[in-house]
């Protein structure tokens, strides 16, 4: 069964020009990442090591530009985003339910990086800004991936050392994942801690993690990029 698909149009290798565009896609981010989050982020893993140092550059640029909906001036990667599919192909990338209840990741083969992980970045822009922020998370950590073997990359982006709200196979509500996180009991979302108790937990255990200041060194990035990604979570559904 298709968990989520991607399709990415992209100029064909012996073109001169180069563009991408978003076609049809079956991504499904409830509860946010969702499978379509995970398609994502795995999209940018396998690719976006391939991205030479200016390309990391603006890769970091654009993922800033995206996560706060601001205008991206083209072109990205040196490939320029289109609207119509045109003398563009198709490439597709899915997520599948295999019969024994595990996951398997179909990527579609390439010979340039850089349209996958602008499709898959410019998609995730797409989403409201609640939503948008949480698949922005994960997709900074699957940036840091450095390997081959899908199942060691799913480990790694649903693992309990990931800064997302995932846990094994099972996607985890990103509130209650938050709270967790952040040392407050579970309670409904109509009666969150409000913003202030938030930020004072957050720079508190902040503290508390940094190697400065006694916490472990090992991991140490992951937590505080955790401990933030769970003060976004739930100031954003603050304000929502």
């Amino acid at each position: 069964m298709i968990l989520a698909e991607l399709n990415v149009w992209h100029s064909r290798p012996a073109v001169p020009t180069r563009r991408v565009a978003l076609g049809d896609d079956r991504l499904n981010f409830d509860p946010t990442p969702g499978p379509g989050g995970l398609l994502l982020a795995a999209v940018v893993a396998i690719h976006a090591q391939q991205l030479d140092g200016d390309g990391n550059a603006d890769l970091s640029d654009l993922l800033n530009l995206l996560e706060m909906g601001s205008r991206v001036p083209q072109p990205r990667l040196r490939h320029r985003l289109q609207q119509d599919l045109i003398g563009l192909t198709r490439s597709t990338h899915r997520l599948v339910s295999l019969p024994d209840g595990d996951i398997s990741l179909d990527v579609a083969p390439s010979d340039s990086p850089e349209p996958h992980v602008l499709a898959a970045l410019y998609r995730a822009g797409q989403e409201p800004s609640l939503e948008r922020r949480s698949l922005f998370t994960l997709l900074r950590s699957a940036r840091r991936w450095r390997g081959q073997n899908n199942r060691d990359l799913f480990r790694y982006l649903t693992g309990e050392s990931s800064e997302v709200p995932w846990k094994g196979n099972q996607i985890v509500d990103p509130v209650g994942w938050a709270l967790e996180v952040l040392g407050f009991p579970a309670q409904p979302a109509t009666h969150l801690p409000d913003s202030r108790l938030v930020r004072r937990r957050f720079r508190r255990m902040l503290r508390r993690a940094h190697p400065d200041h006694g916490g472990a060194v090992v991991e140490a990035g992951s937590r505080i990029e955790a401990l933030t990604a769970a003060r976004n979570i739930l100031l954003d559904r603050r304000s929502a």
